[in-house]
């Protein structure tokens, strides 16, 4: 894209807006990890509120009388965080429709598709709010499939596609976090909402490179594409197979055993239970529902993926460090990698202390900025 391009392209702060959106999403991931991890994500029962309030009740006589301390009692060093997330998102929200608002503007009708839809999504809320589930659930999906014709329909040259995918997608986050609450921390949905969250950077991510337009152009740039490819499923996966172990507390299934787990290398375990994804509404999944052996298939499943995870990204990393200019990203991808294996061994040597397991989930975040940075940079020299 040469500048002349580009300027016509692109609103004049659209890639600051990008990057601002790129800053904040990981910080939503990273802050998310911490609310999660410290037990605090059914601390505000209701949804957007928090005990009926915009903000969190200031003390435990403040929430006494909403109908939402029948469903949990309020706890205010866990509230302000769960809230304080909700806000993050919100923000980012925000930011994103201004991004996607700013690459429709020169699309026939744009504009007023993206509005309209997130619109519709707006009155959605009260809606849900007033207990009209179905009316709301409605509007939100009809937002959504605006969205996505939208996004069907347009290209992506001046990356309005990708801008109105990425705004569906932050409303089907916020869906997942209305959900996450609603359906007492489902582990299909808490996996989802943990996806979808790095989704979202990743989309964002992507949509800053390019309206910054920094390539890298390099002659083995096609081969390097499939190995970036391939390493952005192989971490999908992973992170994937990280979330359900969060979602059904068995980060410890093995005790403080590692490379054993209680004490075998293949103890006892059922995978059948262990990836039952669906397992009906209306169960209080906090703490986890599942027996040992179940979570320690899971256990089991997360540690024999790092591992296949761990020799890609070194055998990509060696790739990398033998090609001139790329040995940065070589040695940056390299110290990723052992410092995720460090920190999850640690996980489970120390007892899953907080602020290793928010680390951990940082180090996901910064894989994937790795990925996705040179999954949008890399490009065939011009000839």
């Amino acid at each position: 894209m040469n500048n002349a391009f580009k300027a016509a392209a692109f609103s004049k702060h659209f890639h600051r807006i990008a990057w601002l959106a790129v800053a904040l999403a990981s910080c939503v991931i990273v802050f998310g990890a911490f609310v999660r991890l410290s037990n605090a994500g059914l601390s505000c029962p209701d949804w957007p509120t928090c005990y009926g309030r915009a903000t969190w009740p200031g003390a435990t006589a403040d929430a006494v009388d909403h109908v939402a301390s029948a469903i949990r009692p309020f706890e205010s060093h866990k509230a302000w965080r769960e809230q304080v997330h909700r806000h993050l998102a919100a923000t980012l929200g925000l930011l994103v429709l201004a991004l996607a608002l700013l690459a429709a503007r020169k699309r026939r009708f744009g504009m007023t598709q993206v509005l309209v839809a997130a619109g519709l999504v707006a009155v959605g809320i009260p809606l849900y709010m007033q207990g009209d589930h179905v009316a709301a659930s409605a509007l939100a999906i009809l937002g959504e499939a605006i969205l996505l014709a939208a996004a069907l329909r347009w290209s992506n040259i001046d990356l309005s596609r990708v801008a109105v995918l990425t705004l569906a997608v932050i409303i089907f986050q916020a869906l997942l976090g209305m959900w996450t609450v609603t359906w007492l921390l489902k582990p299909i949905v808490v996996m989802g909402h943990l996806l979808g969250g790095l989704l979202t950077f990743s989309l964002l991510l992507w949509t800053a490179w390019r309206a910054t337009d920094a390539p890298i152009r390099l002659a083995d740039t096609p081969q390097l594409r499939r190995w970036v490819l391939a390493g952005l499923a192989l971490l999908a996966v992973q992170i994937a197979l990280g979330g359900w172990t969060s979602a059904n507390y068995a980060a410890l299934a093995c005790g403080n055993d590692f490379p054993t787990c209680v004490g075998q290398w293949w103890p006892r375990h059922d995978f059948g239970e262990a990836f039952v994804l669906w397992r009906g509404i209306g169960v209080d999944y906090e703490g986890g529902i599942l027996d040992g052996e179940a979570r320690i298939a899971i256990q089991l499943a997360h540690r024999l993926m790092a591992g296949v995870v761990f020799a890609f990204l070194v055998a990509f990393a060696v790739r990398l460090l033998r090609l001139p200019g790329m040995r940065g990203w070589g040695s940056f991808i390299l110290l990723l990698g052992l410092a995720q294996v460090g920190l999850g061994i640690a996980n489970v040597k120390l007892g899953l202390p907080l602020a290793v397991a928010v680390m951990h989930n940082a180090g996901a975040v910064l894989l994937l900025f790795a990925m996705v940075s040179l999954l949008a940079r890399l490009k065939a020299p011009e000839h």
